[in-house]
């Protein structure tokens, strides 16, 4: 187990052909765009917002489960049609950009290590992209309208045959237990963000501490960006 920092031996990064990205806490600071959308359902039910405990399920779980969670079984089926009717460009402007995220995305690409995004998202993360001008930067894009939700395997699976590559030779980066046993399924390194407490071969409190070990290893390809 390292933290990534300054003094990180870059040893970790050879042979590595690509990282896979979670979305939400990890491209972005999400949680206030998916309160916001949640509570929306839950206001148009006649329903309290949600607790703390909820905030946190939804955060890394498919939208058919947060909603299980959070809304009385009676009402969940109204709670997936008032679901289709909030236009979720009514929340993409409280997504936020995780510091570092553009540099480190533009350093890899410049030094030819490949990125892809699987997520528990399902019908909005084009969107997302879209309104962030990310889609240059990930191939393939994987979501769990797509493949069946993490942590089942099977979207880093179709990810490394898109690239055809073996699970060493990619890492995963996320925030969450699900994240861990989704890389663990896989048999692909786990690299956590912000998230000490999971159990990972990389503990990443930052991006652009990552960016900076892709500068040092390789000064050519990585300088001016």
């Amino acid at each position: 187990m390292f933290i990534c920092n300054d003094f990180t031996d870059i040893g970790f990064l050879n042979g590595l052909v690509g990282i896979v990205f979670d979305c939400d806490g990890v491209m972005f600071d999400s949680m206030e765009a998916n309160r916001r959308y949640y509570n929306l359902v839950l206001e148009s039910l006649n329903l309290g917002p949600m607790d703390r405990e909820q905030e946190l399920y939804f955060h890394a779980h498919v939208v058919q489960d947060s909603i299980a969670r959070i809304v009385p079984p009676e009402l969940i089926q109204e709670a997936h049609e008032v679901r289709k009717n909030i236009d979720y460009r009514e929340v993409l402007s409280f997504l936020k950009p995780e510091s570092g995220l553009y540099p480190l995305l533009s350093t890899l690409s410049a030094v030819g290590i490949k990125c892809a995004v699987y997520t528990n998202r399902t019908t909005t993360m084009d969107m997302v992209l879209e309104k962030f001008a990310l889609q240059q930067y990930f191939y393939p894009v994987v979501t769990a309208s797509m493949v069946r939700a993490k942590p089942h395997p099977e979207g880093m699976h179709k990810i490394m045959h898109d690239w055809g590559a073996r699970p060493r030779e990619i890492a995963y980066i996320g925030d969450s237990g699900v994240d861990a046993d989704t890389a663990a399924a896989s048999g692909v390194p786990f690299w956590s963000y912000k998230a000490e407490t999971l159990t990972a071969e990389m503990h990443l409190l930052d991006l652009w501490s990552l960016r900076r070990c892709v500068q040092r290893a390789y000064p050519e390809a990585a300088r001016g960006f």
